[in-house]
């Protein structure tokens, strides 16, 4: 609410003239003698734009309009009485009849003025309500018929009235106490208004409301029920006054508690300084003595000084004090320009990795390839190594080997299960609790930046919302790239470059392509038999031995008792089993030693009732039906054998049924072995008719384990014809190869883990495509004994090798 907006707004008296410069308060008697003026039967109406006039009330108009014009000369030049009626729209420049509101006020001309830029300005004082009968002209101005406005007063003494009156006094005079914008005067204008029907419309008048608001108060015929509403909206306008008023106040105290924390602060310090503590300038101090050891690069050396001179000017009480503490933490802990010196002596090199792991050829070759050149040369980028294999076959432990081998630090990150690319990455700082990827916290944890880095389980890498992992290595494992890794929390480049990355996984399929191609793959197969005895022998049982507190010769187990638990307790291509079947025959010593009982001698029968039944490994089962061929199979786990059977049943024929869990591959496999069968019976002796009489079902067993894969193509072919022309398939013999509709033999991959899994089985002899020969001749010789290879490129050829006559 404001009053007095225009200076020249001030209260009249009825019975003054245009030459009075002092204008008395309207009093009770001066309002009831207006109140009995008789309203003339014929008014000239002027519109207001924005203004609702309220009797008894005194208010300054500027006229433009024409119309207005001639009116207020006329009018003037008369009795200077006038209707003034408040348009409906304030926005209409010439209002018509229907945009103009019935109840308007009667009011007297005080006085004319001819203002400096040309416009009239009018005082006029309003006397009494009147309702608009009918318009009866409107040019050059309009006029209307009018009729009196019956309104109802509360008696005297009704002391309800008294007090709403009573109470809008004190409430407008609060207003104005709390307004900074409403002068003093308006409070000493309002306490010595008597009136109380002048009250109410002197408040109505000057309120701070919309015309519309006002002209439904001007409408109201009970001034009880006016002043209850005008006291209404002056409630809501205190209400919002007190509101800001305390915004105001609680800015200011904020701004009075920061200069009191500052003053506060300051005597903190010269307290801490007193006591020997350390404060915020010494801590600042310490981090410019740390960064003077540093060897990073003059640009990340002007970037600390600009955020040392940030974290200066900041509150220590501030959220993003903290942060920027941190962040100048970690730019003085990361390695910058700190490398450890490579051992170049390849000897001791290769006697380190030999020492650690039995065989591994390829792996550690190209460790020592590696060395090699980085000593001819000086530097080297460091070739991004992935280890590929079953599980248990070592080879995250070979990266802590890797390390010893060049001397270098070593660090170990685990991908399994991740799924947000800012482990990675890292945050960025305008998050709470914001920190740098793994990459940066394990180079910290380290303090070197050349160390061998072991990312562990990388084919595991999850997505999700957060974003893709697999993604973010792109740029680590590229050595084009890496040399300028961009982290989100340091937001400056790292050189990754020299860091040997050794990733490991166990399927290249889950790995994306981009990633997978800036890998140098290496295959870590599966263990023979006997590399299995030699790790037990120089690693496991004496690792056991120690971690179970027992003696050297109290736990001794021999070659072929090895052999037995390896044949008939484990399963794997690794040795991860076999050390939890070694350390079960620990604890197991471990008990005897603690009973203080005589320790027992180790048997075959003694290693059964240690470790349990035994499992049932994978046998050859024989010849004796047609139709069951030997097939070999590769799984994560290692190599297998499986068998392919196929029988006959009479029928409508052309029917081919296919069971045992087969995915696609496989069974379109088969589809191809009988349709090349059908394409040349005649070469293999099989009558037509075969064919359209019975029907033809294919099954590999172990059904609740999924199979998959091309590789059992020419077992299929050689177990149809097998059953077809009933002739047996030749004993201890084992295929695995591709086939194709022209009859060739396609290459197949996983033939160590094939090969291993043959022999253990018992198989003698194996049937191979001619460009898996190359996969043979890379496994030791001494791994193929007792085992006798044929080479294929025909189909045809299998049957001739394969079945007997």
């Amino acid at each position: 609410m404001i009053f007095f907006k225009d200076s020249e707004k001030m209260p009249f008296d009825p019975m003054i003239d245009e030459d009075s410069d002092f204008i008395p308060l309207l009093s009770a008697e001066d309002e009831d003698n207006m109140h009995a003026e008789k309203i003339p039967d014929l008014l000239s109406i002027l519109p207001l734009r924005n203004t609702v006039l309220f009797p008894g009330v005194v208010i300054p108009i500027t006229v433009g309009r024409d119309k207005s014009i001639n009116l207020i000369k006329e009018a003037y030049k008369g009795d200077k009485t006038i209707g003034v009626v408040t348009q409906k729209n304030d926005n209409v420049e010439d209002p018509l009849q229907e945009d103009l509101n019935v109840v308007g006020t009667v009011a007297q001309i005080i006085k004319m003025l001819r203002m400096p830029d040309g416009n009239t300005t009018v005082i006029i004082q309003g006397k009494k309500r009147f309702r608009v009968k009918e318009f009866v002209q409107s040019e050059p101005y309009y006029r209307a018929k009018t009729e009196r406005f019956e309104e109802t007063r509360p008696e005297r003494n009704d002391e309800e009235f008294q007090a709403i009156v009573s109470t809008l006094k004190d409430t407008a005079l609060l207003i104005i106490q709390k307004s900074q914008h409403i002068p003093t005067e308006a409070g000493f204008a309002l306490n010595n208004i008597e009136s109380q029907n002048f009250m109410v419309n002197f408040i109505s008048s000057n309120m701070n409301a919309s015309s519309s608001e006002k002209q439904k108060m001007l409408e109201v015929p009970s001034l009880k029920d006016r002043a209850t509403m005008v006291l209404a909206h002056l409630s809501k306008d205190l209400h919002m006054l007190e509101l800001k008023n305390q915004i105001q106040d609680k800015v200011k105290v904020d701004l009075d508690k920061q200069q009191r924390d500052y003053f506060l602060h300051q005597q903190i310090k010269t307290i801490q300084e007193e006591l020997g503590e350390k404060s915020n300038e010494q801590e600042f101090e310490e981090l410019r003595t740390r960064a003077l050891t540093k060897k990073w690069s003059k640009e990340i050396g002007d970037i600390f000084e600009k955020q040392m001179n940030k974290l200066s000017r900041m509150n220590p009480n501030s959220p993003e004090f903290g942060v920027q503490t941190n962040y100048l933490e970690l730019l003085l802990d990361l390695p910058w320009g700190e490398y450890t010196v490579d051992n170049f002596d390849l000897k001791h090199a290769e006697m380190t990795l030999n020492l650690d792991h039995f065989g591994l050829e390829k792996v550690k070759e190209r460790i020592l390839e590696h060395l090699a050149v980085l000593k001819l040369k000086g530097d080297l980028k460091a070739p991004i190594l992935c280890l590929y294999g079953p599980p248990g076959v070592g080879k995250t432990s070979l990266g802590k080997s890797i390390a010893k081998a060049l001397n270098r630090k070593y660090v170990r990150m685990s991908l399994g299960g991740l799924k947000d690319e800012s482990e990675i990455r890292g945050h960025r700082k305008t998050y709470i609790g914001a920190m740098p990827g793994r990459i940066l916290q394990n180079l910290k944890k380290v303090q070197s930046s050349n160390p061998v880095f072991i990312l562990d389980e990388i084919d595991k890498v999850g997505s999700d919302y957060h974003g893709d992992p697999s993604s973010a290595l792109l740029e680590v494992l590229d050595p084009e790239q890496n040399s300028t890794f961009y982290d989100n929390f340091l937001e400056n480049d790292y050189d990754l470059s020299k860091i040997l990355f050794v990733a490991t996984c166990n399927n290249l399929a889950t790995i994306q392509p981009a990633l997978r191609d800036r890998m140098e793959i290496i295959d870590v197969s599966g263990y023979t038999v006997e590399e299995k005895i030699e790790i037990a022998k120089q690693h496991l049982l004496p690792k056991q031995i120690e971690e179970n507190g027992l003696k050297k010769t109290q736990l001794k187990l021999t070659d072929k008792q090895l052999e037995f638990v390896i044949e008939n307790y484990t399963a794997e291509s690794g040795v991860r089993h076999l050390e939890k079947r070694i350390s079960k025959i620990a604890r197991f010593i471990a008990v005897h030693v603690v009973k203080k009982q005589p320790l027992p001698k180790m048997t075959e029968e003694m290693l059964s009732k240690i470790l349990g039944p035994s499992h049932e490994k994978a046998k050859y089962q024989g010849n004796d039906v047609p139709g069951v061929v030997t097939g070999l199979a590769w799984t994560q786990v290692g190599g297998d054998i499986l068998y392919i059977e196929t029988s006959l049943s009479k029928g409508k024929g052309a029917k081919l049924t296919l069971t045992g869990n087969l995915g696609e591959v496989m069974k379109e496999s088969a589809t191809l072995a009988l349709e090349f069968i059908k394409a040349h019976n005649e070469e293999f002796n099989i009558d037509s008719e075969v064919f359209e009489n019975y029907n033809i079902h294919i099954h590999v067993p172990e059904g609740a384990t999924p199979k998959d894969g091309p590789s059992a193509g020419i077992a299929m072919l050689t177990s149809l014809v097998s059953a077809l022309t009933k002739r047996k398939v030749k004993k201890n013999l084992a295929m695995t190869g591709e086939i194709t509709l022209r009859g060739k033999v396609l290459p197949v991959g996983g033939i160590k883990e094939k090969i291993l899994a043959a022999k253990r089985a018992g198989i003698k002899e194996i049937i191979l495509c001619a460009d898996n020969k190359k996969d043979v001749d890379d496994i030791k010789a001494d791994y193929l004994k007792g085992l006798s290879f044929k080479y294929i490129s025909q189909m045809n050829e299998v049957l001739q090798l394969a079945l007997l006559k």
